[in-house]
Parts: structure tokens; C-alpha cells; sequence
């Protein structure tokens, strides 16, 4: 666990809404004290994976492994919320819970968050379809999103070879709403970009947790993103935005998110390539790299003169 500013321990607090019938898990983290001042982080996961491996994962001797306790311990509030169909959020509708639903689900936990807590505005980073989500929630719900930061992003596919050997089984993915999953599957996250970006035994945690979890996860994110993108439009995303791309991510393709982040109408962007990462940045050997974009851009100052 990270210790925060002033040597105060950073805790967990389970929390639960409701979207219709459907039961949402959240998970925060903060800091021993009054409100941070910083502010409030929410962390979108990906397509095959709950949110507290993907953003609170204890790794003996790694440090500041849990990004959840490294921005706790820096002064903000930190929640991840398990999407339908994931982790411990519910998984009983006959949905593929697709992009669009898990945006849906964004605007349940916010409006929750922001309720108990307070809360105006959201520092939102979502990390592959978790980006997908995230950016087409900021989309819908503009006044809700402070900054936001889009890791391993994909706007049209173009130029993804991980998406193109994906389409090959498209077919399978459309004829059920749900895949299944194991530990040779999360291997393979790390082993299909550039093996060797990730310490085995982070891997090896990390699928520990997500299986402890979740043995099949929905399919609708990986239809999506095989035959419906573009699922956001850059034009409509007017919250300042943080591009970040692995060196050797297989999903984002270079041009591709360029051509996204021309298109962003708000001058307060930034584009990052972070050297060595593949595609789970926070799982990666270079993963304090991530960390220390994402905290700066977090950070930044507003622009006071704008022309």
C-alpha cells in the first residue's frame, strides 16, 4: 500500500448502485482525512477484466503497484466501478454489454458519486475499451468530466493488427454474449505486442485476481470494436484530453489516434507515446512512466489566458 502526503494510510471502501434492476460494484480509495484536494479519479477498465486487478493490484515489491493507492497518496479520490458483466457487478441480463452500456453504467456511478460525496466534475481515465467507454461517456455528459485521459484508445481501427487477427473471430464473438477466459488468456494480453514489457510475477498477480473474479467475460466491447468503430466523435469530446499510446500497443494505431486527436476541439490536449509499454500500461515494467503523464497532466493548471 502507498503511504500519501503526510504519512496517512490510504483505505478501501466497497459501495454499490443500481441501474435499473442491475447491481454496480464501486471500489474507493482515499486518504486518512478531509476531502482531497486534488480530486476525484475514476478509472475505466478494459474489455476482459474487472476493475480492481486492472487498478488495484498489490504486488509484493513492486512499488506503488496499486495505482489507486499511488493517486490516493497524492491527494486525490480514487474510484474504479466494475462494469455489468464484470468483477462483482452483476452479470445477469442476456446483454453482450457493450461500449454503450458501459457508458451508461459510467453515468449511474458518477451520479452516485456525486451524490454521496459531492463531486462536480471527474479526472476520467479509461484504458482501451475502457478508453472507448470513458471518451463516449464524456461524449454524452460533458459537464461531468474535468480531464480526460484515453490509454491504449482506438477511434476507427485503422492500422491495428491486434483488431484485424480479432475480426477473424468475429463470428464467434456475435453468436454469445459471453467469452470465456483463463490464464493462458491473460498471458496472451502480454505476450501478443512485445513479450518481455511485463515482470512475469505482476502477470501472474494479475491474472490471479482477475480470475478470482471472473472466469468468462461479455463479448459485446470486442464486437464493437471488430465491426461498429467509430463508436465516439472527437468533435463532441470537449473536456481537455491526454492521448497516451504504448510504444508497442497492438490496438492503437499511431495514425489512427492522430487523426483523432486533430479532430479534438479543445486546445488544452496533449499526445503521449510512452517508450517501452505494450498495452496494459499499468501492468508493464515502465508502468511509473504511465503513472507520472498521467499525475502531471492530472495536475495541470488550467490555461488562464485563451485567447
Amino acid at each position: 500500500m502507498d503511504q500519501p502526503q503526510g504519512g496517512k494510510p490510504v483505505t478501501g471502501q466497497e459501495h454499490w448502485t443500481s441501474k435499473g434492476d442491475v447491481r454496480l460494484f464501486l471500489w474507493e480509495k482515499r486518504a486518512a482525512g478531509p476531502q482531497r484536494a486534488q480530486g476525484t479519479v475514476l478509472f475505466v477498465h478494459g474489455s476482459s477484466m474487472g476493475s480492481q486487478p486492472t487498478f488495484d493490484l498489490q504486488v509484493p515489491g513492486r512499488p506503488h503497484s496499486s495505482a489507486m493507492d499511488y493517486f490516493a497518496g497524492r491527494g486525490f479520490d480514487t474510484w474504479c466501478v466494475d462494469m455489468e458483466g464484470y468483477g462483482r457487478s452483476d452479470k445477469k441480463r442476456d446483454i453482450n454489454c457493450d461500449i454503450a452500456n458501459g457508458a451508461d453504467d459510467l453515468a449511474v456511478a458518477t451520479a452516485y458519486i456525486m451524490k454521496t460525496r459531492g463531486t462536480k466534475q471527474f479526472l476520467t481515465y479509461g484504458i482501451s475499451s475502457g478508453a472507448l467507454r470513458a471518451a463516449l461517456f464524456a461524449q454524452r455528459h460533458p459537464d461531468r468530466v474535468q480531464r480526460l485521459a484515453l490509454d491504449a484508445f482506438v477511434w476507427t481501427g485503422e492500422g491495428s493488427p491486434t483488431l484485424e487477427e480479432r475480426r477473424k473471430k468475429l463470428p464467434e464473438f456475435r453468436s454469445k454474449n459471453r467469452r470465456p477466459i483463463d490464464r493462458a488468456f491473460v498471458r496472451s494480453i502480454f505476450n501478443r505486442d512485445h513479450p518481455g514489457s511485463a515482470e512475469d510475477k505482476v502477470v501472474e498477480a494479475f491474472a490471479d485476481y482477475i480470475l478470482k473474479l471472473d472466469d468468462s467475460v461479455p463479448t459485446g466491447t470486442y464486437v464493437d470494436m471488430c465491426s461498429k468503430l467509430p463508436v465516439v466523435d472527437p468533435a463532441k469530446i470537449t473536456a481537455p484530453t491526454l492521448v497516451m499510446r504504448g510504444q508497442f500497443d497492438g490496438i492503437a494505431g499511431f495514425d489512427d489516434l492522430m487523426e483523432f486527436f486533430k479532430r479534438l476541439p479543445n486546445p488544452d490536449k496533449q499526445f503521449a507515446v510512452m517508450a517501452g509499454i505494450a498495452h496494459a500500461s499499468f501492468h508493464q515494467i515502465n508502468y511509473l512512466m504511465a503513472y507520472h503523464i498521467l499525475h502531471s497532466f492530472f495536475t495541470q493548471p488550467e490555461p488562464i489566458y485563451r485567447g
